[in-house]
């Protein structure tokens, strides 16, 4: 195996047995719900927003490793991102889950979210990995409705 590949599953292992930021989050003021009907996913993230600025973030649910480790990965990576930057993540996330598993990743840009990157060679788990960032997307937009992967 790889030294990409070791460090994919350690890191997925680590985020789903000790997800960061995990549980209902006190003072939220958005909210969104997800659900991947394929596999059962299902989460709630939570944002505080204060002048255009991610002060509080948390999600929980349940799924599979991947579903969960994207979720831990991302509230890591938003906190304390204005909702400009967090944007431009999501993009920059949906873009290389999305490319081919061949093609260069920008490592600097995307950081610690790089080793989701693996998904690729998988693209059943592409939805795993994209169902949190799409929740946070809607709950950023302030969403009403669930979002399904379907």
């Amino acid at each position: 195996m790889s030294d990409l590949s070791d460090l994919y599953q350690e890191v997925i292992l680590d985020h789903n047995r000790r997800p960061r930021h995990f549980g209902v989050l006190a003072g939220a003021n958005r909210t969104a719900k997800g659900h991947n009907p394929l596999c059962g996913d299902k989460l709630v993230v939570y944002l505080k927003i204060d002048a255009g600025r991610i002060t509080g973030v948390s999600f929980e649910g349940s799924g599979c490793a991947i579903s969960k480790a994207s979720a831990s990965l991302m509230t890591d990576a938003i906190d304390g991102h204005s909702v400009a930057e967090v944007t431009a993540m999501f993009d920059r996330f949906r873009a290389m889950v999305t490319s081919p598993h061949d093609r260069p990743i920008d490592q600097d840009a995307l950081g610690k979210l790089a080793v989701l990157a693996g998904v690729r060679e998988f693209p059943v788990r592409v939805k795993c990995a994209s169902l949190a960032w799409h929740t946070l997307k809607a709950a950023l937009e302030d969403v009403p409705t669930p979002v399904k992967t379907e």
